[in-house]
């Protein structure tokens, strides 16, 4: 067959320029690349979700794409130039797992993608496997075709075999469950900050945007968006955040009167919370270490109608702090909880980062427990589902700092069931 070069579809090209961004030497993250190229183009909106969908697909089920594209490229992969390796992914999930796209035409656009990143021979090798590919329909992944479960899972499931091992080890009998739904489109929720608005007028306000929200089972102030799309509100009635990220304050349970520590409080979601149950009336401080995100925790605030809070600026280890009645440390973490989030996080991490960052989150634990009162309580928190990070951090505290004690159930939340973050939140009671 003749290949004759004709200019690729814009959405094609854009979901092309993600994909290289995100694997190319800078490693870009996919949803930054995606806004910057859409800002350069002129799609329309259908071309925008294609685009999307295309570009994202493409990077979070990179293994299986390569196990589909394998058996064609035998031991041609090595000497393949990256972009056509790239393009050629694009075209296999077209034709393999994307809805509503005519097999020929996805043929026809990715061998023009090939003819303008490449060269007429490897854009004919483009246009050889996709055709064979869609006369020999190959079957998903088989079991008896791995050497282990894990390799078979997380191949089916575009995961790293090591990550498949993790969460198996546990959640046992759930890890089939968690590894499709990290495959599915995450929950999305707003947290209402009822300093601006009541619960109940927060569903109606975003009612009449086209949102159709419920409320969550787990947080009293946090809706679950079933239909339509939510932002924050420039008002600061509600705010997007996770049901799951919402927990670790719900828990806490700040009260009127007290004195509260949100340290490594970020860009403010669970300050705002936090305030709100206080009815800002107390004092909240607010440690972040990182100078960009006080920028933003600073606005927040003030949009939010925040008046008890104070901000502190430096290294929770270090900072000069008050002794507080409720303490929370939401802490640096691995994220292993939110993969599902971020289409290119799963291929991001390192078996290593639960270890190397339970250290640090050791060292910030008992920095927080100095600044507890008698009596007072205090909450870790972390968007991890890594033993190392949690259950065993909690254990190893407890043991250390006999002064303390459980206070009530720890909460682990599994990855990807009912679109929902992984987190895990311990609360300990001090107890002198």
């Amino acid at each position: 067959m003749t290949v004759v070069a004709q200019r690729p579809t814009p959405a094609r090209e854009l979901a092309f320029q993600v994909v290289r961004d995100v694997f190319g030497p800078d490693a870009r993250a996919a949803q930054g690349s995606f806004d910057a190229h859409l800002r350069r183009s002129r799609l329309d909106s259908r071309d925008v979700a294609f685009a999307a969908e295309l570009a994202y697909g493409t990077i979070e089920q990179r293994r299986l794409l390569d196990w589909y594209i394998a058996p064609y490229l035998a031991d041609r992969a090595k000497a393949l130039p990256p972009a056509i390796a790239e393009i050629l992914r694009l075209g296999v999930y077209q034709i393999a797992m994307m809805s509503g796209v005519d097999a020929h035409a996805a043929v026809h656009e990715t061998v023009n993608l090939a003819l303008r990143h490449g060269h007429r021979g490897t854009a004919g090798l483009v246009n050889a496997i996709l055709r064979r590919l869609i006369v020999d329909a190959p079957a998903p992944p088989d079991r008896s075709g791995f050497k282990s479960e894990a390799d078979y899972l997380g191949t089916r499931y575009s995961l790293p075999t090591w990550i498949v091992t993790q969460l198996g080890q546990t959640f046992g009998e759930q890890l089939e469950a968690i590894l499709s739904g990290l495959n599915r489109a995450p929950q999305r929720a707003v947290r209402v900050n009822r300093l601006r608005a009541t619960v109940d007028e927060a569903i109606g306000a975003l009612a009449a945007n086209g949102v159709r929200t419920r409320r969550s089972e787990r947080v009293e102030e946090v809706l679950v968006v079933e239909a339509g799309i939510a932002s924050d509100d420039a008002q600061g009635r509600w705010s997007v955040q996770s049901e799951s990220a919402s927990i670790p304050a719900a828990i806490l349970d700040p009260k009127p009167g007290e004195n509260v520590l949100d340290l490594c409080a970020g860009r403010g979601n669970k300050s705002i919370q936090i305030a709100a149950r206080m009815n800002n009336e107390g004092a909240l401080y607010c440690v972040e270490i990182d100078a960009r995100k006080i920028g933003t925790l600073t606005a927040d605030l003030e949009r939010s109608g925040v008046e008890c809070a104070a901000l502190v600026s430096g290294d929770v280890r270090t900072a000069d702090l008050p002794f507080a009645d409720a303490v929370l440390l939401d802490a640096p973490c691995s994220g292993i909880g939110i993969i599902g989030r971020h289409p290119e996080a799963r291929w991001r991490k390192s078996p290593d980062d639960g270890a190397r960052l339970a250290a640090l989150q050791g060292e910030l634990l008992e920095a927080a427990a100095r600044r507890v009162k008698a009596g007072g309580r205090l909450v870790y928190s972390v968007c991890s589902t890594d033993r190392r990070e949690g259950i065993d951090l909690a254990e190893a505290f407890l043991a250390a700092n006999r002064e303390f004690r459980s206070h009530g159930e720890d909460v682990l939340i599994a990855p990807g069931i009912d679109g929902r973050d992984g987190f895990y939140v311990a609360s300990f009671l001090y107890v002198g």
